[in-house]
């Protein structure tokens, strides 16, 4: 709103600047036109005319300069139509600029030659001429009325004293004289007739007449006496009166020059003097003209511009807004709208111009809104990847990630968000988890040219520590973009835990059967070998004695290890209601460890418990448990080991936002045989010469009973390392991942 007040209030400033230099100019114009009528009009209105002249010389450079600075920063800037703008400006003032130059200097030409024709000798001569006759003229007029005044004179000097004053009045009435006056001694009146009624005396000669009048010769002068009128004063003496005397007398007639003679003579006199005044101004006057024309010349030719600038900004204002609609457009700015400023054809490319961008606007929110329905479908598309349990992965032939999800990365072990771009299995983490076997397994299908499989194939982690993994994954090829490349989607699932699920359940239905089926004749057969032995014994002597008696007690030793191992799957088998209660596990650890140090005093038992342990919530009983077959197992290991160490950790860890009691067994033992390490939670899996091989497989068991987690592998030092970590609450045994992970075991099994 300030920058719309402040170009309004610019325009009508420059308006009034522009209103006041119209009439400057006009003034300047005017005044020259009636100074060129009259000279002297030139040399009064000469000073206002260039001053007005240099006004609005001024005005027009200022608003010019303006004009310009503003088209030069348009240009600089690349503001649109500046360029149109400025050839049209150059191309009208070029135009205006030749024909004024043109004039200007014909002018000056015909206004030196005017200037020169005023002064050519033909009219000098003719004034010289003019004012030489007028001159004759006005002498020959005087000398005849001196010649009658000689003649009067003649005639009175035989007059008497009355005869003298009646010829003064004749002769004023004959000769037409204004008046006649006689002087005698000392310049004493005797007479005097007048065609007028005198109310005073007539004045004292003058001393040059007197002196010429006494000398003896005729007196002759012209006498202006008004407005064109001149008197013409002839004096003479009379003869025949000595001066000597004193008593000279002499006649003083005076004329008067008729009034036609007296302006004839006025005009060539002015005349003659204007034109030599003007000669003396001859070359001033041209410069004056010059300098004039020249000024007007620059208020023309500055103006032209000004006007050639103005009318180009408004007539290609609709261009310059053009333009920058179609950069706003070539932008993206559909928005945009040319204002309509007329109804011709550039009123009708205006419009077209804002019917297409409309088009265009309505085609672009159609465009946004199917790309918004994309990006919403690819989002929703993002989210269940995200939340999907299995890995998914897009590639092309060459393994070229495309698109990866979380769960991909956490099955194979290793972080893929950055993959995407690059080729799989090439970085800092090709190594790490199951991603070089997988790698290794997708390139060996493509190699065979297989591009839509589905199979089940077990993968050994890069670290041979731990076991291996078995998934199941399925590829199929996606429709081939435009640019021709082949890309496939490979889906995959960790399906280890569900096929040890599996085999856990099917594990247990044998052990309840083996339960069911063997243990009830077991008692009968002891029972019946120690009956036997009862009767037998006492009625034999010598080696058949020794041999009932060996065979009687491999019956009975062989049933009691029957009757174990028939304990040991029921005790697989059952799943009891746990009972559970708050206790510390430092305290339970130290009376399970006290219990196995007095076993052995050859193995070292090291404990590292955690000050500041929380008491958990679990079965007391069934975690002793856990820890007697996790120490039994240590033992079992260390026969033959020296020295013997066994070392129980305990500590509390928060993982994954739940904190969880941490119970580590480690032993220097020999540790897992690597063929084993995948399958030592199998029932009757074992190493051990002796033994069911369900020890591990119930502790697994106990542990995801209390929605807690177990793992194990082998220490680089050497040894066996079993690590087990149970929920500190119910509540969190409730919520944490472990207890999910073991809910999806079971419903998958």
């Amino acid at each position: 709103m300030v920058f719309m007040v402040a170009a309004a209030l610019s325009n009508r400033r420059n308006r009034i600047l522009i209103a006041i230099w119209i009439a400057v100019v006009v003034g300047a114009l005017f005044a020259l036109f009636l100074s060129a009528q009259n000279s002297e009009q030139f040399g009064r209105l000469q000073p206002w005319i260039l001053l007005a002249s240099a006004a609005a010389v001024l005005v027009i450079i200022g608003l010019l300069a303006r004009k310009i600075y503003q088209l030069v920063s348009a240009y600089r800037s690349g503001v649109p139509g500046s360029r149109l703008t400025s050839r049209t400006v150059l191309v009208f003032s070029a135009l205006v600029a030749l024909p004024l130059l043109t004039v200007y200097v014909f002018s000056l030409e015909f206004l030196n030659r005017g200037i020169d024709s005023w002064f050519r000798v033909e009219i000098k001569q003719g004034l010289n001429d003019a004012v030489v006759l007028s001159r004759s003229a006005l002498d020959l007029r005087m000398r005849e009325y001196g010649g009658r005044t000689e003649r009067f004179a003649v005639s009175l000097s035989n007059q008497s004293a009355g005869g003298a004053l009646f010829a003064l009045d004749e002769e004023l009435r004959s000769s037409g004289a204004s008046e006649i006056v006689l002087y005698g001694e000392y310049e004493r009146i005797v007479g005097a007739a007048s065609q007028e009624v005198a109310d005073a005396l007539p004045d004292r000669p003058p001393a040059d007449l007197v002196r010429t009048v006494s000398s003896g010769s005729t007196y002759l002068s012209l006498e202006p006496v008004g407005d064109s009128r001149y008197l013409i004063r002839t004096a003479a003496p009379i003869p025949g009166t000595p001066f000597s005397r004193g008593d000279a007398r002499f006649i003083v007639v005076v004329y008067e020059l008729p009034r036609q003679f007296a302006e004839l003579t006025d005009t060539v006199q002015r005349s003659y003097s204007q034109y030599g005044d003007l000669a003396a101004l001859r070359e001033p006057l041209k410069y004056s003209f010059r300098l004039t024309l020249t000024m007007v010349l620059l208020v023309t030719l500055l103006g032209a511009i000004y006007g050639a600038i103005y009318s180009a900004e408004i007539l290609f204002k609709p261009v310059q807004d053009l333009v920058a609609g179609t950069r706003a457009v070539a932008k993206g700015d559909f928005g945009m709208r040319v204002p309509l400023t007329s109804h011709d054809e550039m009123g009708f490319l205006v419009q077209s111009f804002n019917d297409m961008t409309k088009r265009l606007r309505r085609a672009r929110e159609e465009t946004e809104s199917s790309r918004a329905a994309v990006e919403r479908e690819r989002e929703w598309l993002a989210i269940i990847l995200a939340r999907l349990s299995a890995g998914v992965i897009t590639v092309d032939r060459d393994l070229l990630v495309q698109r990866v999800n979380e769960s991909a990365g956490s099955i194979l072990g290793v972080d893929l968000s950055s993959t995407v771009g690059r080729v799989l299995g090439l970085g800092s983490d090709a190594e790490t988890g199951l991603l070089p076997a997988f790698v290794a397994e997708l390139r060996s299908k493509f190699a065979t040219g297989r591009d839509e499989w589905r199979e089940q194939i077990e993968l050994q982690p890069a670290a041979s520590k731990t076991s291996s993994r078995v998934l199941v994954c399925a590829c199929v090829p996606l429709p081939k973009e435009e640019s021709g490349v082949e890309q496939f989607v490979i889906v995959f699932d960790d399906v280890t835990h569900l096929l040890q699920a599996q085999r856990d359940a099917a594990w247990g239905e044998v052990a309840r059967r083996l339960a069911h089926e063997i243990k009830n004749p077991l008692t009968p057969i002891q029972l019946s070998a120690e009956r036997l032995r009862r009767k037998l014994l006492p009625a034999l002597s010598g080696s058949d004695a020794d041999m009932v008696e060996r065979s009687t007690h491999t019956i009975v030793q062989q049933v009691e290890s029957m009757k174990q191992m028939v304990n040991d799957f029921s005790e697989y088998a059952r799943a009891p209601a746990m009972q559970v209660a708050t206790f510390d596990l430092n305290r339970l650890v130290t009376e399970v460890t006290d219990l196995y140090r007095s076993q052995d005093a050859s193995i070292e038992m090291v404990t590292y418990l955690g000050e500041t342990l929380l008491e958990i919530a679990a079965d007391r009983s069934r975690v002793r448990q856990v820890l007697n077959n996790l120490l039994a197992n240590a033992f079992e290991a260390l026969e033959g080991v020296r020295p013997a160490v066994i070392e129980i950790r305990t500590s509390a860890i928060t993982l994954e936002g739940h904190t969880f009691i941490e119970l580590d067994v480690a032993d220097n033992g020999p540790g897992f045989q690597s063929d084993m390490i995948g399958r030592v939670f199998n029932p009757y899996v074992t190493s051990k010469p002796r033994g069911t091989g369900l020890g591990l497989a119930i502790v697994k068991k106990i542990v995801e009973d209390h929605r807690g987690r177990i793992e194990l592998g082998n220490r680089p030092s050497g040894g066996a390392m079993v690590r087990v970590m149970f929920p500190v609450s119910e509540q969190e045994r409730a919520i944490a991942p472990g207890a999910e992970q073991g809910e999806r075991r079971r419903e998958r099994a």
